[in-house]
């Protein structure tokens, strides 16, 4: 998908379902931290494929790993922003992983059937995944799954904000 936030839907969705298993911060920012990638190749003018290694599952684990220590390392600020919009949660290395690893593999499963150039499962010099025909209800279903999340984390935030306070 283009530089869009496309890609958020989904994550934001699975991310408000699974809020005990993932780290949502982790999970949001893994969902779109591979089209660096691509926006580093436009801007480079390089000679180098748009979805290029770390749109492959190899490269994708790797990014997940390294992004893993580093959302772990900053979940104490992560959190402070998690929680200024209402999402309070315990992140531990675990759950930051799973969300890290999930994230990145959901966004390569999102681009594999739209672009050519990707090779999921590089070595393998092939796409299997690709199937351009299926680009509209891609889109729509990011889109969907976004207002879904979006749903979600309203309730959430609703259903936290009538808890009566304590000593109240």
């Amino acid at each position: 998908m283009p530089f869009t936030p496309f890609h958020l839907g989904p994550g934001l969705l699975i991310g408000m379902l699974f809020l005990k298993y993932l780290d949502l911060p982790a999970l949001l920012v893994a969902c779109v931290i591979l089209d660096v990638e691509p926006l580093l190749v436009i801007l480079t003018g390089t000679d180098y494929p748009l979805h290029g290694f770390f749109h492959t599952f190899l490269g994708g684990s790797a990014a997940a790993v390294v992004l893993s220590f580093a959302m772990h390392k900053m979940s104490g600020y992560a959190g402070r922003i998690a929680r200024a919009f209402g999402i309070s949660q315990a992140p531990t290395f675990r759950t930051v992983s799973a969300a890290s690893f999930l994230g990145i593999y959901l966004h390569i499963l999102l681009d594999a059937p739209l672009y050519p150039d990707i090779k999921p499962f590089f070595p393998i010099g092939t796409n299997p995944l690709f199937f351009p025909q299926a680009s509209g209800a891609i889109y729509a279903s990011c889109a969907v799954a976004f207002l879904l999340g979006v749903a979600a984390y309203s309730a959430k935030v609703f259903a936290h904000n009538r808890r009566p306070k304590p000593g109240c």
